[in-house]
């Protein structure tokens, strides 16, 4: 693939030092498994121990100096979150512990409160977990319809099914951007599209689009987006929802506690205003610090050119691994149409022994279903297992893969 980037991969790799690591009996550590959570380079751990070195204070609840710095700091990261994504407020930007926290704040403080039963709400086979269970639970208690968008076996959602299934019942539909599973990307813009058609809301799950492509909210025209920091090079425990203004404010608390009240009095309390009413109690103030860092880090590379750099990579893994004796490949046929996840199998090998040969051999890749199983009860298979690049992968890393797959087959006698 031709691209006109240059992304200095050797430069990125030195800030990252897990990547000098030697595992099992002295393999080189090739990193394949940031789908589930990337690598932090030495810039983010640094500016968190800097902010419990020099700042350490709790937030919005003190006068004194480091309180007051504590603070801003925090504040200033909810202002630099929301120039990524573009948001119109940065008031509409409310940190969680992560993706999972988001969806199920919006299940609970929106679907709780404007569901009534025999509502429909829509989302797809390809969803993570995540973005299923917390739908379930609110279906088993209030009584709404949980449909789901199938996925065809190319591993694309059936668009057509989608047109017909969104309709004046549909009051939201929950949809992942990116497949965790498949790195099948959605067109998202079109399901959002049919959505409000029917004036319907949309939830955006961005765990696996934010820290790999840009991500316009306004442009996009969702009314609710959720992602995590610790998939895009930031600490595990920070996640954010992003939504609409007025809808955000139209909706309950989701937990109740220190800073999210206004007056609390013995028969009654009030709620501060967004974000501060969902955001109760003392929250992960290094890890949002920790998460500025990261996006620093993503801005001065350029989301572009992570995209191009991940498409080179996916495309050349897929020729590559086109080739190992017994593969089976699963989703898009193209990367342009992937993330860059490729989840495949191995004729008559378990998943979770491939895994064990690579890491032996230093490749670490996830095997399973990914919190995915109805996309693994889709393909019919129990799990795959799931390389996924990132910005300090390289071709090499990919080579690395293939080889420890060549040693799979040869272990177990692959021949077709």
């Amino acid at each position: 693939m031709n691209t006109s980037y240059q992304l200095d991969v050797d430069k990125i790799r030195r800030d990252f030092p897990t990547l000098k690591r030697e595992v099992n009996s002295g393999a080189s550590l090739v990193y394949l498994d940031n789908a589930a959570t990337s690598l932090r380079p030495i810039q983010v751990m640094a500016q968190i121990t800097r902010f419990y070195r020099d700042h350490n204070s709790n937030i919005h609840r003190g006068v004194h100096t480091l309180s007051v710095e504590a603070t801003e700091m925090f504040e200033n990261i909810r202002s630099k979150v929301g120039k990524f994504i573009n948001a119109e407020d940065s008031r509409e930007v409310i940190f969680t512990r992560g993706t999972t926290e988001s969806i199920n704040l919006v299940v609970n403080s929106w679907g709780r409160k404007f569901l009534k039963p025999n509502d429909e709400v829509i989302i797809s086979e390809l969803e993570h977990h995540s973005n299923i269970v917390p739908w379930q639970m609110l279906r088993d208690s209030i009584g709404i319809k949980l449909k789901y968008i199938p996925m065809l076996d190319n591993g694309h959602l059936d668009m057509d099914v989608a047109e017909s299934m969104i309709n004046s019942k549909t009051k939201i539909v929950s949809i992942t951007a990116v497949s965790n599973a498949l790195g099948t990307i959605i067109p998202i813009e079109k399901v959002i599209s049919l959505a409000k058609k029917q004036g319907a809301l949309v939830l955006v799950d961005c765990a696996q689009s934010v820290p790999h492509l840009k991500v316009d909210v306004q442009s996009l025209g969702a009314d609710f987006m959720a992602f995590s920091a610790h998939k895009m090079l930031g600490p595990t425990g920070v996640g954010v929802l992003w939504g609409k203004f007025d809808i955000l404010d139209s909706m309950d608390p989701f937990l109740g506690g220190g800073d999210m009240i206004l007056t609390v009095n013995m028969d009654h309390s009030t709620w501060a205003e967004i974000p501060s009413k969902f955001e109760a109690g003392t929250p992960n103030i290094g890890g949002v610090i920790g998460f500025g860092a990261a996006i620093d880090y993503l801005n001065d590379i350029g989301m572009e050119n992570i995209r191009a750099h991940e498409v080179d990579l996916t495309d050349y893994a897929l020729q590559k691994m086109i080739d190992v004796p017994g593969i089976t490949i699963f989703g898009p046929n193209l990367a342009k149409e992937r993330g860059g996840v490729i989840s495949f199998a191995l004729e008559n090998v378990h998943p979770h022994d491939i895994g064990q040969i690579l890491d032996d051999n230093g490749v670490a890749v996830r095997a399973g279903h990914h919190c995915a199983q109805p996309v693994m009860n889709a393909l019919g298979v129990p799990a795959t297992v799931r390389a996924s690049f990132y910005i300090y992968n390289t071709r090499e890393d990919i080579d690395a893969l293939v080889n420890g797959l060549s040693v799979t087959t040869d272990l177990f006698g692959v021949k077709s």
